[in-house]
């Protein structure tokens, strides 16, 4: 299976335009988020900090439009929250698919039987299931008992009716490499297109920060995945580019283009990604990319970028390297990522005094916990 072949072909024209213009900063997927409010409160996840009265903002069809215009980005995930509590979110999904924008919904499918009556199997669409792991370990990620149950009986429906699935896969500290390679077996049995995977974020709002990983640890623990990996007679099949697979295994030292996965939620234009909730925001996509300090940000450059990996930060740049050496990333792509052998080197540290960096996380004691009034939504309301 894999990413279709349209997919393909038509992100591939929008990138090659923008490198035979010049354009050096361009968006590859725009991450949409139209809500912070969730019915679940997972302990690697900051979103549902936010007071009351911010989790009951919604972006609106018309704003959600107005800012894929804006952006032009190809692809336009949808992460939260959970959107399927958005209750325009069929319309935003609609006008998505008029713009012909490849559209990767995020939800831990909590809610899917109850609204899947109000989408359309689409080339255009897809359902991105969170699954951290099988059944114990994923309960355990998102902090409740039968969520994973839910979410492959969700799968399988959405499968039997026709709509593109893939599952997205964050890991934590404490992953066993033999049982991530375990779950990545299993989820190829259930049919799926592709499984996207990344190293959990720091959050600095996150209920827990123990339970996220520094750079040598990511890398030592997908180098252990994907040399299991090759061992399979089925092959994983991921969302990702190949590059993206090496850089994660040690074997690239790149830096992130946040510019090409520029963010808009209920508060405007994110600077500058997804992942950091205390940078500020942009009226526009245009104020965001001419006044952003972009250098200000990366590994080595900021240290709340230190230990970040994640794929909403280096898939752009995966693919910027892919287009500019193809034949690196057709031998990774035949081969898999090197598990063997030294990894590239961690780029300079470039910030001020190291001791600063102590100040980016806060302490789980300073942290508030939102109500369960707050992370428990009656879905029944929606």
């Amino acid at each position: 299976m894999g990413i279709p072949l349209i997919q393909k072909y038509k992100v591939a024209k929008y990138i090659i335009g923008k490198k035979l213009t010049g354009q050096k900063r361009y968006p590859l997927a725009m991450m949409l988020e139209p809500l912070f409010q969730c019915n679940l409160a997972c302990a690697g996840c900051g979103k549902i900090d936010y007071p009351k009265e911010i989790l009951k903002k919604r972006v609106s069809v018309e704003e959600a439009m107005a800012a894929v215009d804006e952006c032009g980005a190809p692809v336009v995930s949808i992460p939260g929250g959970e959107p399927l509590i958005h209750k325009e979110m069929p319309q935003i999904v609609q006008g998505l698919i008029k713009r012909k924008k490849f559209i990767y919904l995020c939800t831990n499918a909590i809610l899917l039987a109850k609204h899947i009556d109000e989408y359309e199997p689409s080339p255009y669409f897809t359902w991105s299931v969170h699954l951290d792991g099988l059944k114990e370990r994923h309960d355990d990620s998102v902090c409740q008992e039968g969520v994973f149950e839910k979410a492959v009986e969700a799968i399988k429906m959405a499968l039997a009716r026709g709509f593109r699935v893939t599952i997205n896969c964050t890991l934590f500290s404490g992953e066993k490499p033999e049982e991530v390679a375990e779950f990545f077996d299993y989820a190829m049995t259930l049919g799926i297109e592709a499984i996207t995977v990344s190293p959990g974020y720091s959050y600095q709002h996150a209920p827990r920060q123990d339970v996220f990983m520094g750079r040598t640890q990511s890398k030592n623990l997908f180098r252990d995945i994907f040399r299991l990996g090759k061992q399979r007679k089925e092959k994983w099949v991921f969302n990702q580019s190949s590059m993206f697979l090496d850089f994660m295994a040690g074997n690239q030292s790149y830096q992130c283009t946040p510019w090409s996965n520029p963010t808009y939620n209920v508060f405007g234009w994110q600077r500058p990604c997804y992942l950091l909730v205390d940078e500020g925001y942009a009226k526009s996509y245009k104020d965001l990319m001419e006044t952003t300090d972009w250098d200000k940000y990366g590994v080595g450059n900021n240290p709340k970028c230190d230990n970040c990996m994640a794929h909403c930060g280096f898939e752009g740049t995966s693919v910027d390297d892919t287009f500019a050496h193809p034949l690196k990333a057709l031998k990774v792509a035949m081969f898999g990522p090197r598990t063997e052998g030294s990894m590239a080197p961690d780029l300079p540290i470039r910030y001020g005094d190291r001791a600063n960096a102590t100040a980016v996380h806060v302490p789980i004691t300073s942290i508030k916990r939102p109500s369960q009034e707050t992370a428990d939504v009656d879905s029944s309301s929606h």
